[in-house]
């Protein structure tokens, strides 16, 4: 698996690509957050916190986290070099468990440039109204986690095409409705709303962005990640067979 690993990773950073993302990601929220006025402006919310930015965040990540992943595999079955690949001395679930580490640690890595807000808004910080490191540590963990729900997406949808723009947009389709499609439907179920608004990303970012790590979401976005590579690893069994 480590060999697909560092791979995916040579193969973002050999090319534009990883570069870019970055670029993008961190330019998206640097504007929203610090530039354009609006709700999402840190500076003019009066509070020294990060809400803004894990509440933008995981809208950035649903498309840019599925232009990242829309390659994995529709890239190889286009070469074609899907055949070599599973031909190599690789188990199928380390094929795509390296694809899918290279992706998280991409996104990871877009990431952690963002913790100088942390340090630039403690500054900010009033003794009346500290900022809160507690909620922040579990919004960051609770990110780390969303990006592993949307990265496992990516990398199922990139196996049903050889079109990475059918890819990308099968892969964003699904990261919204597994973010916040049950969480805006869940109005019209009633006093049963509650229960289908869970089946979503968005319940349990929230959850955990209030600074306690539940083992509940934690379980919901491990199981999320690991029903996707499921279907990933059924997929190219089909391929292989």
């Amino acid at each position: 698996m480590k060999s697909i690993l560092f791979r995916e990773i040579k193969s973002f950073f050999g090319a534009p690509v990883g570069y870019l993302v970055i670029a993008i990601f961190l330019l998206l929220n640097g504007l929203f957050l610090w530039i354009f006025e609006g709700e999402f402006n840190i500076l003019n919310s009066g509070f020294a916190d990060m809400t803004p930015f894990f509440t933008l965040a995981p809208w950035i990540l649903l498309f840019l986290i599925p232009a990242v992943t829309m390659r994995s595999f529709s890239d190889e079955k286009k070469q074609p070099t899907i055949e070599l690949l599973l031909t190599k001395p690789l188990s199928l679930w380390q094929i795509v468990g390296g694809k899918f580490l290279g992706a998280v640690v991409l996104i990871a890595l877009a990431i952690v440039p963002t913790l100088l807000y942390v340090f630039v808004l403690n500054d900010l910080g009033m003794k009346d109204n500290p900022f809160d490191f507690g909620s922040t540590v579990g919004a960051y963990f609770g990110l780390l986690f969303l990006i592993s729900g949307y990265a496992s997406i990516g990398i199922f949808t990139s196996t049903l095409s050889e079109n990475q723009i059918v890819a990308f947009i099968l892969s964003v389709f699904l990261c919204f409705i597994f973010y916040y499609g049950f969480e805006g439907v869940a109005v019209f179920f009633g006093s049963a709303g509650d229960y289908v608004s869970r089946i979503g990303m968005d319940y349990h970012f929230k959850s955990m962005g209030k600074g306690v790590l539940d083992t509940r979401d934690i379980l919901y976005f491990t199981s999320v990640a690991f029903f996707f590579l499921s279907l990933t690893v059924y997929q190219l069994k089909g391929l292989k067979s």
